[in-house]
């Protein structure tokens, strides 16, 4: 079925449906496109935003990395990011937070010190899906990486968490969970992870005003991600699917509200693909970020078939996408 390229396909396709609708209203985007948002690519290639480059930029430095550790792969992740925003094909509308981080990382100051510590933007988890998909990582690893790519640019622990949630929704439907279980699992996984805070991986972020210690600072973006994922579960039981999505779960902006929004898209429709993207796409708040996650997700639990089979083609960065695919497919 191909699991991994459904899923950074996927990504890749719903951020480039989102790239147009990302700061429309929704009764702009629904009269250019209907309720339904955009359903086709357009453009030769299809452009994608910094959501596709950056996500690029963790699956390269994963596959790149000798071993998955945070003293291998912080360096890797920190050049990727400098590269990212050196590069002249930055001109997607990048999040400040990141540019902001990036500037500070150039320096070779320590990430902790250069991160942006109280983003949680949903920068921290648009380009998470990498660290979902790669095989043989234990759960340290697969948690630890999602949280230090997060880290380095959006220190606030919701970013973190949701970072984390992130990456394991698309590495469990990968591995054949069904998508009806998928809430229950994430919801779970928010409770038992709640005072874990991964020390190896993370350092002395935490150590910051408000909060009384690294168990008490995590707990805070576990709380938050819980909270959100529990309005995901309300508005899916109301069942009313109509109009704008963000209005459910959240603009998208912040961490929590792109992952809960994204789930919310998918899980409305999840065997409908392209459905489920241009839903992402025809929302008001974070569009690109919204579709690019929901794509994710369907394309990790249908794999690359799923999708039209012209768009594999027509879409930027396809060479860089199959190379990832590729070696862990």
């Amino acid at each position: 079925m191909r699991n991994v390229a459904g899923s950074l396909y996927g990504l890749a396709y719903g951020d480039a449906l989102g790239k147009p609708t990302e700061f429309q209203d929704y009764a702009t985007i629904v009269a250019a496109y209907g309720p339904g948002g955009p359903r086709e690519l357009t453009g030769s290639p299809a452009l994608v935003t910094d959501d596709t480059q950056m996500a690029l930029a963790v699956g390269e430095s994963l596959l790149a990395a000798s071993s998955i550790t945070p003293g291998v792969l912080e360096p890797l992740l920190r050049q990727a990011f400098l590269d990212w925003a050196a590069s002249p094909d930055n001109n997607r509308a990048p999040g400040m937070t990141c540019l902001r981080a990036c500037a500070a990382l150039s320096d070779g100051r320590p990430w902790q010190q250069a991160t942006e510590a109280g983003s949680k933007g949903c920068g921290a988890n648009m380009r998470v899906t990498p660290v979902g998909l790669m095989p043989g990582l234990s759960d340290d690893q697969r948690a630890g990486a999602a949280q230090l790519q997060a880290g380095l640019t959006h220190g606030h622990p919701t970013g973190l968490a949701a970072s984390e949630l992130t990456a394991y929704a698309c590495h469990w439907l990968k591995d054949g969970l069904d998508p009806d279980d998928l809430l229950a699992a994430l919801q779970d996984r928010c409770r038992r992870q709640r005072r874990i805070y991964r020390t190896d991986w993370l350092g002395d972020l935490w150590e910051r005003p408000g909060f009384d210690g690294p168990e008490d600072f995590i707990a805070h973006g576990w709380d938050e991600c819980l909270a959100a994922l529990d309005r995901v579960e309300s508005a899916l039981a109301a069942g009313d699917f109509a109009g704008d999505p963000c209005r459910a779960t959240g603009e998208g902006w912040i961490a929590e509200e792109a992952l809960a929004t994204a789930l919310y898209c998918y899980l409305i429709s999840p065997d409908e693909p392209v459905a489920v993207i241009g839903r992402g796409a025809a929302s008001s708040g974070d569009s690109d970020s919204i579709a690019c996650l929901a794509g994710a997700f369907a394309g990790a639990s249908l794999g690359l078939r799923a999708w039209p089979s012209a768009w594999q083609t027509q879409i930027e960065y396809g060479d860089r996408l199959a190379r990832l695919s590729d070696a862990w497919d």
